[in-house]
């Protein structure tokens, strides 16, 4: 585990409260009960005023990636492909109508919902330089920021305004699950701060978590379900639907690092989460229909996990030590606070979630924590 804390699960008591100021206590309340065996679990409300509206008449497709960074500034990827004519009207020959513009590739907010810049043009940039067909962004340590591209097999590191700095992978080449060098279909990164190592969700077309060196883009190694070498020639069709797993990842899709050393990996269609050590020894997994993206709590103790079910439209809340479920909020639908296949999440620092969503969603919704959070 190289120095991190394994997660242990615990016995928990009475209601549940992971921050002492949201139940009124100190490190010990008046009854004599340490605050560290009760926990609430989050409770959410959607906020209509964020974002705020984006200039230059900007419109975006189906949304595949949201991401938090260290400034809380929340970083979007849309698919530009996926907006119709009449939706951009504006750039039609000749224009058919007076709105919209199709956004850049990548769309950087504040706070407050803002927008700070965007880049990735594929009407003035080279395919080498931009990310096409987007899939999975993630803002390291180093403020670079790293995104996969599924369609074309591909993860590509650029500076915080866009510049291309090194690409893992090669453009529409795929080797299988078991090739060092090429990717098939990377659809989530995670990039450890202590190691600079990068993990790659591999899974749109290999079945793989893929780990390369953040410096040189070097392979460092792989794994499949349970640990195990994948296996591209696996087919689930036989098994007994009531029975085990398969043994076998079906859509890798999302992963997460948390901070006691652990990865947890959505199986998109496998319909799971599965959590390994760093080395992709396996630990423990969590069967929850659509587990799309995966997310922490921002507590000290990560005490709650996220997911997105892009397949039920909603997001489930987790409790980490056992992956219980616990809690949920949003349902299918195009009204404020519902989602349209969520797709892409992410949490700030004060454990507000946003969640942006494909299919005709096609926006980002923030929903903000009730009561008191964590500073």
């Amino acid at each position: 585990m190289r120095g991190r804390r394994r997660m242990w699960v615990c016995p928990l008591l009475l209601v549940t409260c992971i921050w002492p100021a949201a139940c009124g206590l100190g490190s010990d309340s008046e009854e004599g009960i340490s605050s560290s065996t009760i926990e609430v679990v989050p409770t959410h409300e959607v906020d209509p005023t964020w974002p705020q509206e984006m200039p230059n008449d900007w419109i975006m497709g189906a949304v595949t990636s949201v991401f938090v960074d260290a400034q809380d500034h929340v970083w979007v990827t849309h698919l530009r492909e996926t907006l119709t004519e009449e939706e951009t009207g504006a750039v039609q020959d000749p224009p058919t109508r007076l709105c919209c513009v199709p956004a850049p590739i990548v769309i950087e907010f504040d706070a407050e919902g803002e927008v700070v810049q965007a880049w990735g043009d594929p009407d003035t940039q080279d395919v080498s330089e931009f990310p096409r067909n987007p899939h999975g962004l993630f803002v390291d340590h180093n403020d670079f920021v790293w995104i996969g591209s599924y369609r074309h097999h591909r993860v590509m590191k650029f500076t915080r305004s866009g510049e291309h700095l090194m690409t893992i992978g090669q453009y529409d080449v795929t080797g299988g699950s078991n090739d060092p060098d090429l990717l098939g279909g990377p659809a989530g990164i995670w990039v450890d701060p202590e190691t600079n190592e990068v993990y790659v969700a591999d899974g749109y077309r290999n079945r793989r978590v893929a780990v390369y060196d953040g410096d040189t883009g070097a392979y460092l190694r792989h794994w499949g379900a349970y640990g195990e070498r994948p296996d591209d020639d696996y087919n689930s069709g036989g098994e007994d639907s009531a029975g085990s797993p398969p043994r076998q990842f079906s859509t890798v899709h999302g992963l997460i690092g948390s901070t006691d050393g652990l990865i947890y990996v959505a199986d998109r269609s496998g319909t799971r989460v599965q959590v390994f050590d760093h080395d992709g020894t396996f630990v423990t997994e969590k069967i929850v229909a659509g587990s799309f993206v995966v997310g922490l709590s921002p507590d000290p103790e990560q005490h709650w996990l996220y997911l997105a079910d892009g397949t039920n439209h909603k997001v489930w809340i987790l409790r980490r030590s056992d992956l219980e479920v616990v809690g949920d909020f949003g349902r299918g639908g195009r009204q404020i606070g519902q989602f349209i296949r969520p797709h892409g999440m992410s949490i700030d620092s004060r454990g507000n979630v946003y969640v942006g969503e494909a299919s005709t969603g096609r926006r980002v919704q923030k929903f903000a924590i009730q009561g008191d959070r964590p500073q």
